[in-house]
C-alpha cells in the first residue's frame, strides 16, 4: 500500500535543498523551503513553491530547532519531509516526532538510524554481524585525560570522532598526546555546535588508507540493493574534495564483497531508504567497516551518472511504501563520473574560509559536450549572493560524466577551466591542479594525498613551460588589443603614443618568483594572429597561431593556440595581466621594448613585516584565547582558537616569543586580518 506524497518540506539548505526541489518539481510534488534570515534571499528559498521564515542565522536558533520545523509544516501542510544531508538528517527523534504527527519521513526509519547512524552503536552493531572494523574504544569517552590514555592503549595516530558527527565535522587525527588532548576538546566542541552531541569515540588511523564508500538503497518490503562504489579518497582535514566513480582500485570481485556486506549490513536494521556505508581500504584490498551515513550522501550525483538511477526519486518513492523497481542484476555501472566540491576557501592561506558576495559566478553550462560528456553543476548560490560565516563553505558540486575515466577526466578539466568565480577565495586552483597531478591521473591516490602532495601548503602547481609561452603570446595579443580599442577612443591614448608597435616585451614571473622574457611579434590585424615568440634563450624562435573572441573587460579568456583550445584567467593589473591557469598564478607585464628597458630600472615594492602580529586568517568568532599578555611562548604552541563555517581553527606561534598585548577576546567576531595579539622577541 502506497501513501502518495503531496508536498515535502525541505528542513535545509544550499545546494541540497535545491537538489531535492528538481526532483520534487519533476515528480509533481510542491515544496516548501525554510530559510534563516542569512538565507532569505537564497537561491532554494527562490525556487521553492512556499518558503518559511525560521529565525536567526545560527543553526542551533534555526535550521536545528525541531518546533520551528514542525510549526512551518503545520503551517503549510506538508506531508513529507526531505532532510538533505545534515542538520536533523540523522537525528531519530526529529523522525519519531514527524511520525507521531503523521508526516512521512523521506529518510530511513528511526530503528536505522539510531542503530546505524549512531557511531559507537553502528560498530558494535557490524562487529556482531562479522564485518571487519578498525581497532578503537568504542565506549564514550568523559574528558580530554581519558581520552588521551585511550589513544596511548590503541597506539597513535589515532581518530577522534563525533558519534553523531559527519561531513569531516568533529573529527581530528592525532599523533601524540597533546594533540589527542586538544582533539578531543575541538572536536567535542565542534560536534555540539553542529550537531546538538558531543559524544566522542577513538578508532585507530590507518595510515595511506583509501576511503570507499559503497551506495545502498532500501524499502520498506525488505529489498535492498547496492548501486556500486565511490572513491572519496582526495580529503583535507577528513572533509572530501574530490570523489568519482567507480572506484579505478576495486576490481569486480572486491566491488561485489564489499556491496554485498554493506547490503547484509543494511538489512539487519530493516534500511528502507538511501545510505551509504563507508570503508577504508589498504594497499592489498583489505576493507574495514568505518561507519554507515543514514541519509543521501553529499557526492550521491556520481552515483546518479553512472547507474541512471535518481536517489532522491527513489528516497521519495521509498518514503511512500513503493517496492524497488529494481533488482541487484538490474544495476549497470556505465562509464565514470567525478565530482569537484567548490568550496568558499583560500587554498593559498591553507585553506582558511572565505566570506562576501559572489560578484561573478558563472559555472559552466550542464549540457552533453561534443565529445559526449555529461557536465552537471549542483548549486545553491547565484551570482551577486552572499556567501556567509554562519555555514557550510560549499558553493557548487560540479560532475562530469564520460564513457571512460580519461574522458570524464578532460571533461572536468575544462569545465573547470570555464567556472568563473569571483568576489571571494575558491578552491578552483587547487582543484586545476590535483587533476593534472600525475598520480590522480594514474589513479594512485589515498586519504594521504594531500598531505603527502602538499606538507607545506599550496603555492600553486607545477609551471609548464609549454603554457608559459602560450599565456605570454596571449597576453601580448590582449594587450595589443587593448592599446588599439583605445587608440580608436578618442583622446584615450596621447598623440605621441597612437602609434602602436607590432612588437612586444612580454615579462612572466612565475611562481617561483623567476621572470622569464619573451619578444612577441604580432603579424596580421584580425582573426587569426601569428605571433613569433623569442626569448633570451639558444632556441630558435617558436611562431604560434592564436585566435581569441575577447573584450576587454572579460575575465575569461577562450584562445585557440595552432588549433587547440587554450582557456585562461586573466584580469588587468598596471602594465599587464594576473593570470591563473590549471592552478598556476602569473603576473604578466606587456610593454613596448623602450618601457620594457626603462621597467628594470624601477624600484620593487616591499610588503609590511607582520611577523610580531598575530592576524585573523579569516572571518570568524573567537572560541577562546589561550595564553596571557607577558606569557612567553614556543614555536608552535596554540595561542588562539577561531571559528568559522562551523569548523574551529586552532592558531599556532610561529618563533618563540612574548605576548605583549592581547586585543582580542572569546566571543569576539573578527574581519581577516584583524590584529588578535601582538609579540615581542624578548623570550
Amino acid at each position: 500500500m502506497t501513501n502518495k506524497i503531496k508536498k515535502i518540506l525541505i528542513a535545509n539548505r544550499g545546494e541540497i535543498a535545491c537538489r531535492v526541489i528538481k526532483t520534487a518539481r519533476r515528480m509533481g510534488i510542491s515544496t516548501v523551503a525554510v530559510y534563516s534570515d542569512a538565507d532569505k534571499n537564497a537561491l532554494h528559498v527562490e525556487m521553492a513553491d512556499e518558503a518559511v521564515h525560521l529565525g536567526p542565522p545560527a543553526v542551533n536558533q534555526s535550521y536545528l530547532v525541531m518546533d520551528k520545523i514542525l510549526a512551518a509544516i503545520e503551517a503549510t501542510g506538508a506531508d513529507a519531509v526531505h532532510p538533505g544531508y545534515g542538520f536533523l538528517s540523522e537525528n531519530p527523534e526529529f523522525a519519531k516526532l514527524l511520525k507521531k504527527k503523521g508526516v512521512s519521513f523521506i529518510g530511513p526509519n528511526p530503528h536505522a538510524i539510531v542503530s546505524m547512524g549512531d557511531k559507537i552503536t553502528s560498530k558494535k552493531l557490524a562487529q556482531d554481524a562479522g564485518v571487519s572494523c578498525v581497532p578503537g574504544h568504542m565506549g564514550l569517552i568523559e574528558d580530554a585525560e581519558e581520552a588521551v590514555k585511550i589513544s596511548t592503549q590503541i597506539g597513535y595516530p589515532v581518530m577522534i570522532k563525533a558519534s553523531a558527527g559527519g561531513g569531516g565535522k568533529g573529527m581530528r587525527i592525532a599523533w601524540n598526546d597533546e594533540e589527542a588532548r586538544e582533539g578531543f576538546q575541538s572536536s567535542k566542541n565542534e560536534a555540539k555546535t553542529s550537531f546538538g552531541d558531543d559524544r566522542i569515540f577513538i578508532e585507530k588511523f590507518v595510515t595511506q588508507p583509501r576511503h570507499i564508500e559503497i551506495q545502498v538503497l532500501g524499502d520498506k518490503h525488505g529489498n535492498c540493493i547496492y548501486l556500486g562504489e565511490r572513491e572519496c579518497s582526495i580529503q583535507r582535514r577528513n572533509q572530501k574534495v574530490i570523489e568519482e566513480a567507480p572506484s579505478p582500485f576495486l576490481d569486480e570481485a572486491t566491488r561485489k564483497a564489499m556491496g554485498d556486506e554493506a547490503v547484509a549490513l543494511a538489512k539487519a536494521v530493516d534500511y528502507d531508504s538511501a545510505g551509504t556505508v563507508e570503508f577504508i581500504v589498504d594497499g592489498d584490498k583489505n576493507f574495514y567497516f568505518l561507519e554507515m551515513n543514514t541519509r543521501l550522501q553529499v557526492e550521491h550525483p556520481v552515483t546518479e551518472l553512472i547507474t541512471g538511477v535518481d536517489l532522491v526519486e527513489q528516497m521519495i518513492r521509498s518514503a511512500q511504501g513503493e517496492k524497488l523497481s529494481m533488482t541487484q542484476d538490474d544495476v549497470v555501472l556505465n562509464g565514470w563520473a567525478i565530482e569537484s566540491r567548490i568550496y568558499a576557501e583560500d587554498p593559498y592561506r591553507n585553506f582558511l574560509p572565505s566570506i562576501g558576495r559572489l560578484k561573478r559566478y558563472r559555472p559552466p553550462a550542464e549540457r552533453v559536450t561534443e565529445t559526449g560528456a555529461i557536465i552537471r553543476n549542483d548549486t545553491g548560490v547565484y551570482e551577486g549572493g552572499e556567501i556567509s560565516m554562519f555555514y557550510d563553505p560549499m558553493i557548487a558540486k560540479l560532475c562530469t560524466w564520460g564513457e571512460d575515466r580519461g574522458v570524464a577526466l578532460t571533461a572536468m578539466k575544462e569545465a573547470l577551466d570555464n567556472f568563473e568565480l569571483d568576489g571571494i577565495g575558491h578552491n578552483i586552483p587547487f582543484l586545476q591542479a590535483v587533476y593534472d597531478h600525475d598520480r590522480f591521473e594514474r589513479g594512485d591516490i589515498t586519504t594521504a594525498f594531500i598531505a603527502e602532495e602538499y606538507p607545506d601548503g599550496f603555492i600553486g602547481a607545477p609551471e609548464n613551460s609549454g603554457h608559459t609561452r602560450k599565456i605570454a603570446a596571449i597576453c601580448a595579443l590582449l594587450h595589443d588589443i587593448r592599446q588599439h580599442r583605445a587608440a580608436q577612443i578618442s583622446g584615450s591614448l596621447p598623440n605621441h603614443a597612437r602609434h602602436i608597435p607590432d612588437e612586444w616585451s612580454v615579462a612572466v614571473k612565475s611562481p617561483t618568483g623567476e621572470d622569464r622574457i619573451y619578444t612577441a611579434d604580432i603579424n596580421g590585424e584580425t582573426g587569426l594572429r601569428t605571433i613569433v615568440m623569442n626569448d633570451d634563450s639558444d632556441k630558435a624562435a617558436l611562431e604560434l597561431e592564436v585566435g581569441l573572441n575577447w573584450r576587454p573587460g572579460e575575465e575569461t579568456v577562450k584562445a585557440f593556440v595552432d588549433s587547440k583550445p587554450f582557456v585562461m584567467k586573466a584580469r588587468k593589473i598596471p602594465c599587464g595581466f594576473r593570470v591563473w591557469h590549471r592552478g598556476v598564478t602569473f603576473d604578466v607585464q606587456v610593454r613596448n621594448p623602450r618601457a620594457a628597458e626603462l621597467a628594470v630600472h624601477m624600484p620593487i615594492k616591499v610588503a609590511a613585516d607582520t611577523s610580531n602580529l598575530l592576524l585573523c586568517p579569516m572571518p570568524g568568532v573567537v572560541v577562546s584565547i589561550l595564553v596571557e599578555e607577558g606569557q612567553e611562548v614556543q614555536d608552535g604552541q596554540a595561542l588562539a582558537v577561531v571559528e568559522a563555517m562551523k569548523m574551529e581553527n586552532t592558531l599556532r606561534a610561529e618563533s618563540k616569543c612574548v605576548v605583549s598585548k592581547i586585543n582580542a577576546a572569546a566571543g569576539d567576531n573578527l574581519a581577516v586580518d584583524e590584529v588578535i595579539m601582538e609579540f615581542s622577541k624578548d623570550a
